[in-house]
């Protein structure tokens, strides 16, 4: 924790096959990364991040609240006791925001620039059409306006297109998006966290969970005990960490 580098906690959730029927598996992912060359909006997907230097994962089915208290075990368990010196990144959903107000208060919170990449695009469809040309220039030009000034990016991309809307196209989309963007404000500085060389998504966490959960635990017929399904994903993690040997020798 002393290192300087950057704290990232990612939080999502996957779904795995139980004896209860599929449950939701909530997995965090705590890491330490070196920053990458400073990018503009435009390069936001060319660049080469560092791997993390470490990493560490905490997974459970249960209840968000639950949850939320495992993973501040974690971050004490790690010496992450400056909230304002990590970053937190997920995917939208509101427990993630909750639980990093009520556990992590002060973190950097960011929004995956995929989901609201994958919003935008949605919202194009609907204004234009699947079968439109229009509707994959138009996503690239939300995208980059979202990049470059986040929340006011985005309207500036909704008053370019409110009044050009074809017969047919679903303008609500357009009030559905600003709506959408409106409630995360706070989380979408990706032009600054490009700059200093900082991750604007969730890969991470996104990652771990299909090497972790889906290629492990998705297995054709298999059904698992929900108290097992956590420690199972934890084990895995822990034997690509420097903490594999200690764990044996404890």
């Amino acid at each position: 924790a002393a290192a300087a580098v950057d704290l990232e906690l990612q939080i999502d959730a996957g779904k795995v096959n139980t004896l209860e029927g599929w449950r939701d598996v909530k997995v965090a992912v705590f890491a330490r990364r070196e920053r990458g060359e400073p990018a503009v909006a435009a390069d936001w997907d060319q660049r080469d991040l560092p791997a993390p230097a470490v990493r560490t994962v905490v997974a459970a089915i249960e209840e968000a609240e639950r949850f939320g208290s495992r993973c501040a075990a974690e971050a004490a368990r790690l010496d992450w006791t400056d909230f304002q010196a990590f970053n937190v990144s997920g995917d939208g959903a509101d427990w993630i925001w909750n639980l990093t107000n009520r556990h992590f208060p002060g973190a950097a919170q960011n929004l995956d620039i995929h989901h609201g990449s994958e919003h935008l695009a949605a919202a194009a469809r609907r204004v234009f059409g699947t079968d439109s040309g229009d509707v994959k220039a138009q996503h690239e030009r939300a995208l980059v306006l979202l990049l470059e000034d986040g929340y006011w990016g985005v309207t500036d991309w909704i008053g370019e297109i409110s009044g050009h809307i074809p017969v047919g196209g679903d303008g609500a989309a357009l009030g559905d998006t600003l709506n959408y963007f409106a409630g995360h404000q706070g989380r979408l500085q990706y032009a600054a966290r490009l700059r200093r060389g900082q991750s604007i998504g969730s890969g991470l966490v996104e990652g771990s969970i299909k090497q972790l959960l889906n290629r492990r635990l998705k297995q054709t017929g298999a059904r698992w005990k929900t108290g097992h399904v956590g420690p199972l994903v934890e084990f895995h993690a822990l034997a690509n960490s420097p903490e594999w040997n200690d764990y044996w020798k404890n």
